[in-house]
């Protein structure tokens, strides 16, 4: 029987604290580096178990043995909701569907911080589909 190893690893996109881009929908900067980093409600511990609890490996992906890394970008929103989720780089139609899923129904986060108050932060978030054989 084979078992699902999923691992997450949280990087903030690191260049300049200025704005790098702005959507035009709410016209608000977003920073890829602030003073205060945004941090998911609970901490990063919470934030994994909301990930082990709610990813589920895609049968046919399973059945094929399709593995890898779905590469996610997104942004930490001023009230703390998880924003713009896409995929930067993928592994498969409905692996990269499953990790845009569950981004888009993970709770709030604490908003990043810049000058003492609450901005948008871009993040870039690899997330690994692995099956291990047990």
């Amino acid at each position: 029987m084979k078992s699902i190893l999923i691992t997450i690893a949280f990087m903030a996109v690191f260049s300049v604290a200025r704005a790098q881009q702005t959507d035009t929908t709410k016209q608000a900067p977003i920073f890829t580096a602030v003073e205060q980093e945004p941090t998911p409600v609970g901490g990063m511990g919470v934030f994994y178990q909301y990930l082990a609890n709610n990813i589920h490996y895609p049968d046919d992906a399973k059945k094929r043995n399709i593995q890898g890394k779905v590469f996610l970008t997104f942004v930490v929103e001023k009230d703390g909701t998880l924003s713009n989720i896409q995929v930067l780089r993928g592994v498969s139609d409905d692996i990269n569907a499953e990790a845009v899923r569950v981004f888009k129904n993970a709770p709030k986060w604490n908003p990043g911080i810049q000058r003492g108050r609450p901005v948008r932060v871009q993040y870039n978030v690899p997330i690994s589909f692995t099956l291990q054989n047990n």
